[in-house]
């Protein structure tokens, strides 16, 4: 018999980026036994009650749902252990107590967003392009108490463009990480994998290493005291959410794409510049940042030129 076929899983996961694991999974024959993901919450203007993505994915391929509120209510814990799953895997989900990533005789693995031990945290595909790094990727690891710190699987880099936005990168890195995923699993199925520890793959202390902390408000201003590049690649790095964004006649103005001018501002650092009609620019310390596409407080998203047709300057 397939030793994949073999193996019971257990997977966990919310968001649309989930989904791409569970249905690599699902389609290379893996046994999944069971799927954690969030309970169901009202969302949109609405207020309708949403399931998550992962949910709408596994009751249409008729896979059994777990929802806890906590992870350490008793009742969970006991459906959980009944699943009897030989492998745990995690994939944009929450943060797991003990009691549960230790579980199953296998342990669990995570996919996170990055080339660990570059980028630990709750945010690394946004950081990575506001870093304007040129390579990112993704890495299947074991579950250990300290987040993001397990044993290393597997990796796979790919480039980030110029072009690219958080949005780009996050579109091809769920495909990739799901085919890592499933490439991971048939590995430790067979016993072909060795694990590495993150300290052996730091060329520096890991404490040097970027970090990719949770995105606050503070995180999404714009500093207009930096370099174009540097506000460029935070435009790209926060698009399209939560989006960058600087204040307009005492409204917040969104900006989710941006182009970088080089060239001495004749303005002071943070005023605007505009004709009206065609461009709307900000100056930088050492150039411009113009707004290709951007959203005012109580507007809809929209392309700059759309945006100059009627908005007036005081």
């Amino acid at each position: 018999m397939d030793k994949l076929k073999e193996l019971r899983v257990v997977f966990m996961g919310t968001p649309e980026f989930a989904v791409a694991s569970l249905d690599a999974l699902v389609k290379a024959g893996c046994n999944v036994v069971g799927v954690v993901t969030a309970p169901d919450k009202p969302a949109g203007r609405g207020m309708q009650v949403q399931q998550s993505a992962v949910k709408k994915y596994a009751v249409e391929h008729n896979l059994p749902v777990l929802q806890p509120v906590k992870l350490k209510d008793p009742d969970f814990i006991t459906d959980l252990k009944n699943l009897r799953a030989d492998l745990q895997i995690i994939v944009a989900f929450r943060m797991l107590p003990e009691l549960v990533w230790s579980m199953p005789p296998m342990g669990s693995l995570n996919l996170h967003g990055s080339l660990l031990p570059r980028y630990r945290g709750a945010a690394p595909i946004n950081w990575a392009v506001m870093n304007g790094e040129k390579e990112t990727g993704v890495t299947t690891f074991r579950l250990k108490h300290e987040i993001d710190t397990g044993n290393i699987l597997l990796q796979e880099s790919f480039p980030i463009t110029s072009e690219d936005t958080a949005g780009t990168v996050h579109d091809r890195m769920k495909d990739i990480g799901a085919a890592l995923l499933v490439k991971t699993v048939k590995g430790l199925a067979d016993g072909s994998l060795t694990e590495i520890p993150q300290s052996d793959l730091a060329a520096t202390t890991i404490a040097e290493l970027p970090h990719a902390p949770k995105i606050h408000t503070d995180t999404c201003r714009i500093s207009w005291s930096k370099p174009a590049e540097q506000v460029h690649n935070l435009v790209r790095g926060l698009s399209p959410y939560p989006g960058a964004f600087t204040m307009l006649n005492e409204k917040m103005l969104k900006v989710f794409r941006s182009k970088k001018e080089i060239v001495f501002p004749k303005s002071t650092e943070g005023d605007y510049e505009t004709d009206g009609k065609t461009y709307l620019k900000f100056a930088c310390t050492d150039g411009y940042l113009h707004l290709l596409e951007i959203q005012l407080e109580g507007k809809k998203r929209m392309e700059i030129t759309e945006f100059l047709r009627g908005y007036r300057f005081n």
